[in-house]
Order: C-alpha cells, then structure tokens, then sequence
C-alpha cells in the first residue's frame, strides 16, 4: 500500500536498525522462534511464532526503550527519563534506564494490574499512579516533563524506539531466511514499523501485515485518508495495541511498506490466547497473540510460503487471564452456559444432570432461580455452566436437551 503523507517526519533506514542490534548485543535477547503444527496444518504453509513474550521484562519493548535511552546526551540522562505506560513499555523504560543508570519516573493509570505496577518498580522506576485511562496518564507525564526536564520516552513515535523495534526483522531473517510473510500486532507501530524497515530493505518480496484488534482499528481509517486520524473510545481486551491514534513517524513508514492491515475480533484474540496456552504452551497477552488470531480468522490468506507470526508480549494480569480463557472456551465452543425450566420437584435436578451425563457434558457450575416473577407457580429456572468438546458437542448438548422434553432459553 502506497500513501502520501503530507508532512515530512523524521525517517528510519536499514542502517539505524544495524546499528540498535549492535548497541542491544548482550541487553535484549535473541528469542526464540518456535513451530505450530496446528496452525501449519491449517493455513497449509510452516508456521513459525517469534516467541517476544519471552523477552526481558515480558514484552518487545525493551529494545526500542533501550536504544533511545542510550541515545541521550549526557546532560539528557543526568535530569531523568519519564514515561506513560499501562504495562509494557513502562518496564521496558524501568529496566534500560536501570541498566544505563538514568533515574525513570513511568506514570501508570490508577486501575494497571499489581503485577504490572511491581514489575515496573522492581526494575527500578519510580512508579506514579495518575488517570483512570492511558490519556490521562500520559498527559500526566508530559506535564512532569515539561516541569522538570526529564526526557520523554514515546512508547513508538520516535526514530530510535522503531530502530530498536525493528532488530526483531533482522532476527527473523536470520532464524527463519525462507519466510515469506511476517504478521505483526500494530498498536500505534512501532513495531510493525521497524519489521518493515529491516524486512523491505533486505527481502523486499516478504509480505509484511500488521493486525490491529477491530475495536481498536486507527490505521485502516488514517491510511484511506493519507495520515493519521483518531478513533473515538477505542475498545479491545488487547490493551497493548489499544492505541486512538497511529503515531507520526510510524505511519509514514507502514503506510509505504507494510502490504496489508487486517483487523480481529475479541472471539479471534481469546481463541488465539488459548491456543497458545494450550498447543504450544506460551503465555502470550492478547495484543501478543494477535497475529495468531489473523491466522485462525482468515487461514486462508496464507498459505503462500513459511509465516511468522510475532508473538509481541506475554504480560497478562492473572484476573484477566481467567476471564479471557472462559470467554476463549466459549468462543472456541469448549464452554456452554444456558437456562431452562424445570418443575420445582424432587428428582428434576438430578433427571437434567442424568441428560447431560449421557452426553457426556461437564457440569462446572449450576445455579436455581425460584423467585422470578416470570416463572410459573411449580417452575425453577437452572443456569448452567458446561465444558464441553467443541461446536459438534454443543450442538449434540442441545439436541439431547431438546430430545428430552426440556426448553433452553439461552
């Protein structure tokens, strides 16, 4: 896709790349990049997942943090760094400054999961809680900024963070040379804007496609108009890419190289979330695993060459894990919930569960509604939370139910 942008902004080339891998030797990790059968079989290519969720700090974002950071002028690094960040990138920041010796203050939305907030003091920010969301948060931030010199890390708008980004192009080059598409979560692009850079210069033919959630979808608009626009309320699970806005410098650049956009429902985002779990066993986050959810949506795509698919962060809270894990089994057909009415007397219970049983169906939870205005005088309503195998069996569940005289609500 080719896009004017009218207004010039600094650009990244091969040689800045270079460069961010030499200055990241013995900080970021080479990660690992690992085969999916599963996903192989079904788009009918190799599939290989680049695994940055087993980065230091969790996530992809210690390598562009790292290299802006250790671009400062000494007297930059000597008033501090400061950052805005819900998870991610406010540890990246916290550990490069660590490791360079600049003081770091991130400022954090009030509601950031514990975890994500320890991990961030731990790696040695000093961590400020300010705003219910990421815009109030960083409007924080650049006020601290603005009052005391600190230098502002941008989580993607800047030359040296998508420099730093995009070493993850030139490592997949190097493990996997016979790629022929690369899939990459695009929150405001910094990554997918360093991937193209190293990738378009080296091995122009590879497809690169970024993979925004459709809740949160800022790059398809701003590409049809030529630059970036914002969206109202963007909405995803996925908050590592929950971004209203695509960053200047990066548009320019995914505008020229990047071949395609696609957008993910939040059922492909927990669906992917749970592949991952259970096939190859990785922790990813929902913004991680959003390429994998463009490979389960719409295989067919492709299936023209090896893919890699990056596997961009696998920081989740564990509260959210669950509920994205129920709603994945839900979304993946492993998980049934329904209502119905029984008569209210002895030995109906047990006739409902003696039906499920002959099904085979899990019984995780059940639950008796007798006071409803709406049920008639001998009638209780039975909610019901089941496991179960997959579309086939919830529809074999509901046949047998159906077989046996009984009328499901939901």
């Amino acid at each position: 896709m080719n896009y004017r942008v009218p207004t010039p902004v600094p650009q990244v080339i091969l040689d800045d790349v270079r460069g961010a891998q030499k200055m990241l030797s013995g900080v970021s990790r080479v990660t690992a990049m690992e085969g999916s059968r599963h996903l192989t079989a079904l788009t009918g290519s190799p599939v290989h997942l680049k695994c940055e969720n087993l980065q230091r700090t969790g996530s992809f974002k210690l390598r562009g943090a790292y290299v802006r950071i250790a671009g400062l002028r000494p007297e930059q690094r000597a008033a501090g760094v400061v950052a805005a960040s819900a998870g991610n990138h406010a540890q990246g920041v916290a550990l490069a400054s660590s490791l360079l010796g600049v003081r770091s203050t991130v400022f954090m939305p009030v509601g950031a999961p514990l975890p994500k907030v320890a991990a961030t003091q731990e790696y040695g920010a000093e961590v400020r809680l300010h705003g219910q969301v990421v815009d109030e948060t960083l409007a924080a931030a650049q006020e601290y900024a603005d009052r005391t010199g600190a230098v502002f890390i941008h989580p993607f708008d800047h030359r040296d963070i998508i420099a730093g980004q995009g070493t993850v192009g030139l490592e997949i080059l190097e493990q996997c040379p016979e790629v022929r598409t690369i899939l990459v979560g695009i929150g405001g692009g910094g990554l997918a804007a360093g991937v193209a850079v190293a990738v378009k210069a080296l091995r122009p033919d590879v497809r690169v496609v970024g993979v925004q959630a459709a809740g949160a979808a800022a790059y398809p608009p701003s590409l049809k108009v030529g630059h970036p626009v914002s969206i109202e309320n963007p909405t995803t699970m996925a908050d590592g890419i929950k971004v209203g806005r695509p960053g200047d410098v990066p548009f320019t650049i995914i505008a020229e190289l990047l071949d395609d956009v696609r957008t993910v429902s939040e059922d492909a985002l927990s669906s992917a979330l749970l592949l991952c779990l259970e096939r190859a066993k990785l922790v990813v986050e929902p913004a991680g695993c959003s390429p994998v959810a463009a490979l389960l949506s719409e295989p067919e795509l492709y299936g023209g060459g090896p893919v890699v698919a990056v596997l961009s962060g696998g920081n989740v809270d564990p509260l959210l894990l669950q509920r994205i894990l129920r709603h994945g089994m839900a979304a993946a057909g492993r998980y049934l919930s329904l209502r119905l009415r029984v008569t209210d007397r002895p030995g109906a219970l047990a006739g409902l569960l003696g039906v499920l049983s002959t099904v085979d169906a899990n019984v995780q939870d059940v639950s008796h509604v007798r006071t409803d205005p709406r049920l008639g005088l001998t009638e209780v309503e039975v909610e019901l939370h089941l496991e179960t195998k997959g579309p086939e069996h919830c529809a074999q569940v509901a046949r047998s139910l159906h077989a046996a005289g009984y009328r499901v609500m939901s």
